[in-house]
Formats: structure tokens, sequence, C-alpha cells
């Protein structure tokens, strides 16, 4: 038995989940170009790279919403699970991406700045939230991700925590991490199916 998966999660899914970190890898490496005088701040290399990070997380809020219709349609016993994962990683999403356009816009940061403790929090909620999803999606039947995706994904997480320069090592893991989604099409059978549908 066959579950289909939705038209717009089979298209966006592969879609975000290259282009997220994708461009989390060019935002790290424009970071790094930017320091390179010694100072961080508005510039072509400061605004690109923002921008980019931005894109980033908007494609990420997306992984997120798709991945909770994806697990919602295969794993209907676990959506409490699912929907609080799905919730803490849009808060966290949402918390990056508020500092973000307060960084590509000093007045919005001074008119409505995001207090301290969501500061600390957002990237938690973040990452718990979607690697609950990876998790998720590697041990529900049928299958979405191998083992080992969520396990990559986490070990790209551990690099950017210990270190902002090395954003480019942790996004390219998460990049490698979330690769196995792209095979995810429209009618795609995943482990276990026998290509018929109900």
């Amino acid at each position: 038995m066959t579950t289909l998966r939705p038209r717009t999660s089979a298209k966006l899914v592969p879609t975000a989940a290259l282009g997220a970190p994708a461009l989390l890898l060019l935002y790290g490496l424009l970071r790094l170009v930017d320091g390179l005088d010694g100072h961080r701040g508005p510039g072509w290399a400061w605004n690109l790279g923002h921008t980019f990070f931005l894109v980033a997380f908007v494609l990420f809020a997306v992984l997120l919403v798709e991945l909770w219709r994806l697990l919602r349609a295969t794993a209907p016993r676990q959506r409490v699970l699912t929907g609080v994962a799905t919730t803490l990683g849009l808060a966290g999403a949402a918390g990056f991406l508020w500092v973000i356009l307060g960084d590509l816009f000093p007045r919005l940061s001074d008119a409505a700045p995001l207090p301290d403790p969501a500061m600390a929090l957002g990237p938690l909620l973040f990452q718990v939230g979607i690697l609950t999803l990876l998790v998720q999606a590697a041990t529900t039947r049928p299958r979405l991700l191998p083992a080992w995706s969520p396990a990559l994904v986490l070990l790209g997480f551990l690099p950017i925590a210990v270190n902002l320069d090395l954003l480019p090592l942790g996004a390219a893991l998460i990049l490698v991490g979330l690769l196995p989604l792209h095979r995810l099409t429209e009618r795609h059978p995943v482990e276990g199916d026998t290509g018929e549908s109900y």
C-alpha cells in the first residue's frame, strides 16, 4: 500500500531541502569574505550574504511545513509530536528571520528588537524542531529518509554552535544530510511500498 504524497510536498521538499543549506553555505562563505578586513558590517558581502541567509530560513520554514504535511499522511499516529516539532521549528525560524531582517534594516531592529531570551532560544527551537521531524521521517514506515540523514544534520549544527566561522562546514554537512529528500517525487514509492494506491 502506498500513501501518495501531496503534489505541493513533492515539488517543494526537494527545492527547500537543497536550497536552504546551499544558501546557508553561501552566506557562510560571504561572511568569511566580509571579515577579511577585520571588520564585519554593511557592504556588498554583508548585504548579499544576509539576503542569502534570509532566503535560506524562508526555505527552511517551507521545509518544516512540507515535512509536517508528509509525516501527517505517513505517520498519523504521531501527529501530536509532528505538530509540536513543526511549531517549535517555525518559532525558531521566525526568530532567525527577525534577527536577519534587523541586521539588514537597523531601524527595524531599533524599533522592535528581539528579546534576549527569544534570541537565545531561537536556534535551539529550530534545531529541535527540524531534527525531530527528520528522525520521524527516518524511523516511520514507510521510511522517507535513511537513518544517517538526521545524524548528519545534527553533526552539521555542532560546528556552527562552536564557531560561526565554521558555518560553511556545518552547512555542507546539513546539505549532505538533507540530500536524500531530493529523491522525493510526486509518485515516488518509499521503502516497503508496492506501487499501488488506495
